[in-house]
């Protein structure tokens, strides 16, 4: 497999010179992010995630590891793989005196990109900002400034781009905007790695999830597969008629009666089947009015891998 992102046992240590005691931020963390993939970091405040982007990105230095991008050996190479890199960061740091075009033009022109292949306006287009491109940026309203960080961490072209919570305190519309955008890049070859708090946003978006707490990485995989190792599943069923007495279902079911009413059955999925407990209801001359059942989500995954 091509990977876009190789870490090696990346450590990141922090010396405390007041007190003399170090502060280990990240804890020899070892992944690798396939190329064309949408790669989602996880993790509550203080995991290490933002420490991790700056690492990447060649704004931190990391204390011990190795990091391969696009096949380039970070230490060995940091300019060239600085170019592979678009990266939007979580705060809203703009020129506002400058124009979205003028702010894309002068961002090229730091990458090296001559003036006949700059793609200033089609990004614009992209990003729907082509008519607030000659505005001031301190014009713009919040989701618009957004918009203008990823235009500008694509100037370059870059085969990874890296958004820090990109869609934080934009609205629904603009969000459905920015990910269908997001897929487009994807589709075009382009490796996305997004920081998120929005779990069921990462469950939606991304091929890959790594979970970070307090430094270490605690999970990591496909995102199907990280949901189908929950066993848990519940089901709901809605009766015509209330309880009398509850069924004498396996001790590896609980039966919970609901406010309205309903019976909900939190099973494992890989002890009972579904079918098997409907049978039990049936047998127990419950009558059944409907059946609804909740697969495992990400949040779930999420709890689990950050329990202490």
């Amino acid at each position: 497999m091509n990977y876009a992102l190789e870490l090696t046992s990346v450590s990141k240590v922090y010396n405390n010179h007041i007190n003399k005691k170090k502060k280990r931020a990240l804890h020899s963390l070892s992944l690798s992010i396939p190329s064309g993939s949408i790669f989602g970091l996880l993790g509550p405040n203080g995991a290490g995630k933002s420490t991790l982007i700056n690492i990447i990105a060649g704004l931190t230095n990391k204390s011990s590891g190795i990091i391969s991008i696009c096949g380039y050996d970070q230490q060995l190479y940091p300019e060239k793989s600085r170019t592979f890199l678009g990266v939007v960061p979580q705060e809203l740091n703009l020129d506002p005196f400058l124009s979205p075009r003028e702010a894309l033009e002068i961002q090229a022109g730091l990458f090296g990109v001559r003036k006949r292949e700059r793609e200033t306006t089609k990004i614009l287009e992209k990003v729907g900002l082509s008519d607030v491109k000659n505005a001031y940026a301190r014009s713009l309203s919040g989701g618009m400034r957004r918009r203008l960080l990823i235009a500008k961490a694509l100037v370059h072209d870059p085969p990874i781009l890296i958004l820090d919570e990109p869609t934080a305190g934009v609205d629904i519309e603009l969000r459905e905007m920015l990910w269908n955008y997001i897929f487009e890049l994807r589709s075009s070859g382009k490796t996305i790695i997004l920081t998120t708090h929005y779990l069921e946003e990462a469950q939606k978006m991304c091929d890959r999830i790594a979970i970070l707490n307090k430094g270490s990485l605690v999970e990591f995989g496909k995102t199907k597969t990280l949901l189908h190792r929950l066993k848990n599943k519940i089901l709901i069923i809605h009766l015509n008629k209330k309880i009398v007495q509850m069924p004498n279902f396996p001790t590896t079911v609980i039966p919970k009666i609901k406010p309205d009413g309903s019976l909900e059955l939190s099973f494992d999925r890989t002890v009972i089947s579904t079918e098997k407990l409907i049978d039990i209801c049936r047998d127990n001359h419950l009558s059944i009015k409907d059946i609804t059942t909740c697969e495992p989500v990400l949040e779930d995954v999420f709890k689990l891998a950050i329990k202490d």
